[in-house]
């Protein structure tokens, strides 16, 4: 599996904000987001080829029970589901970072997982076509898969987690949940809105407002306290 980093430090994002993890970012992705802040694991995918049990051993380095699989998409990644599994066996709990747009049903097995962050992307991730080229319209039509999502809420419990630009974003997250669905004991307070920014003042700029339409629609507003405590740097 080619991974691009393992490091241990604190969930910055989403309902376990905090909590000490070890992340496992794995590289290559099927999207190419235009706001992507691990370019390393997408646009320009670089990392060593690790064996399930190298993977493992890292990962066993840390006094650490929690576990985040990420990427890139880490559902993309060669022998997913055999790390997983085998996570799963320690005893460890995982989430799984994703944008949902591929099946918890991966190679031949139910992917098991203790949280599924699953961040669909908006149109305002779709890439300018001078820069991406091809990749262009491959993100548009790959980026939201309804289905999919509801595969993953149906799975185990999830949250959904947005990157939002401007307040116009609005109408298409509540269009894209009309088309999930009710999931049972899923509710509003599991969607998450995140500004978008790499950079601590962007993320305070547009804090405020996106903080007054969680108010107002019952989301509930995610920080990204990782920027905030580190910048936004590989490894934290």
């Amino acid at each position: 599996m080619r991974i691009s980093e393992i490091f241990h430090s604190i969930q910055g994002e989403g309902l376990l904000l905090g909590v000490p993890s070890v992340f496992v970012r794995t590289s290559g992705c099927n999207l190419r987001c235009r706001w992507c802040d691990t370019p390393y694991a997408s646009w320009h995918p670089e990392g060593e080829e690790m064996s399930l049990e190298e993977i493992l051993r890292r990962i066993r380095g840390y006094d650490c029970s929690h576990v985040v699989l990420t990427g890139g998409e880490p559902m993309v990644a060669s022998g997913i589901g055999e790390l997983a599994a085998a996570l799963r066996a320690e005893g460890k709990h995982i989430t799984i970072e994703t944008a949902a747009t591929v099946s918890p049903q991966i190679e031949g097995m139910a992917i098991p997982f203790d949280l599924g962050s699953l961040s669909p992307k908006l149109a305002n991730s779709t890439p300018d076509a001078g820069v991406a080229g091809p990749w262009r319209e491959r993100h548009e039509k790959t980026r939201l898969r309804p289905e999919v999502i509801r595969q993953w809420m149906e799975a185990g419990p999830c949250q959904l987690k947005f990157v939002v630009s401007q307040v116009e974003d609005l109408p298409e997250i509540e269009e894209l949940l009309n088309q999930v669905g009710a999931v049972t004991g899923f509710t509003r307070d599991c969607v998450l809105l995140m500004p978008e920014g790499t950079d601590v003042e962007s993320l305070r700029e547009r804090g405020p407002v996106l903080a007054e339409i969680c108010l107002e629609h019952g989301f509930r507003f995610a920080p990204r306290i990782h920027i905030e405590l580190f910048g936004n740097t590989r490894g934290t």
